[in-house]
């Protein structure tokens, strides 16, 4: 079990402008606690009617290099100090057909922000959350991923990857921060009512099946307050319970077969030296 959201005492949310990274600042914001929140986006007029609800509004872009990501972490930081919890749900989406032509630069902006992006911030937010844990503050890492992270829509290649990656880093975050008081929830939708699919003019067709908005929001505030690993709704959660949560056991096993190894090496080196 992750911390809950609950405990939260401020909470920076990516993709906070539009879609679940606005539902979920709303709601994180009207939590009982009180938590500060800060909503992230790159939308300046989007950005006003956080505000208005009494959201800190930040304007970032995540498809930024490594230097401006690092500076606006250093900001946030310097900022709001009191900052605990990270919820990443900025994204894009995008068709990618190979037996037509790539766009390549495509390919690559979709994957930067849905995954390296993300990668990018937990990194650089670390030390800081790191530092929080010693003193045995509650702190929380929470990406949105996708339930195509299990199973891919083969006409969106390229963020079902994208996902798939994020869903992986998100299983081994865990157990390497399982000795600290950081969790990592990570939030897996399924087709969800949003504006993602605009790109792509797919909303009007994808709008007959998928989970509005509000009750998906609903599902998983609840997911976040309880502190589960993993936050799915629909048929996400029904392709995670089968497939993916057995492997849960079996990535545990392996890392600590793995700290198991790395002592022995050093005991062996140890004694060599002697």
């Amino acid at each position: 079990m992750s911390p809950s959201i609950d405990n939260a005492k401020c909470v920076l949310v990516t993709g906070a402008t539009s879609g679940i990274g606005r539902a979920l600042a709303l709601a994180i914001a009207s939590l009982p606690s009180h938590p500060k929140v800060i909503g992230v986006g790159r939308r300046k007029d989007r950005l006003v009617g956080l505000t208005e609800a009494g959201i800190d509004a930040e304007k970032f872009d995540v498809n930024a290099d490594k230097a401006a990501t690092k500076n606006f972490v250093e900001e946030m930081i310097k900022k709001y100090p009191e900052i605990d919890t990270l919820v990443l749900a900025a994204g894009i989406q995008r068709e990618v057909h190979f037996k037509k032509e790539v766009d390549l630069e495509a390919i690559a902006t979709e994957m930067h922000v849905n995954y390296f992006s993300i990668l990018t911030i937990i990194s650089f937010f670390m030390p800081h959350l790191l530092a929080k844990s010693v003193s045995g503050h509650p702190c929380l890492i929470a990406p949105v991923t996708s339930g195509l992270a299990y199973v891919p829509a083969p006409w969106i290649a390229n963020y079902s990857a994208s996902k798939a990656a994020l869903h992986s880093l998100c299983s081994s975050l865990r157990v390497q921060l399982e000795d600290t008081s950081i969790g990592v929830i990570e939030i897996s939708p399924p087709l969800v009512e949003s504006e993602l699919h605009d790109a792509e003019g797919t909303t009007g067709a994808l709008s007959q099946f998928w989970m509005p908005l509000e009750e998906y929001t609903k599902e998983t505030m609840e997911g976040l307050q309880r502190g589960v690993n993993v936050v799915c709704s629909g048929m996400s959660k029904n392709i995670y319970e089968k497939f993916e949560q057995p492997k849960e056991r079996i990535i545990t096993e392996m890392a600590k077969r793995a700290a198991t190894h790395s002592k022995m090496i050093a005991c062996t080196v140890d004694n060599e030296d002697k």
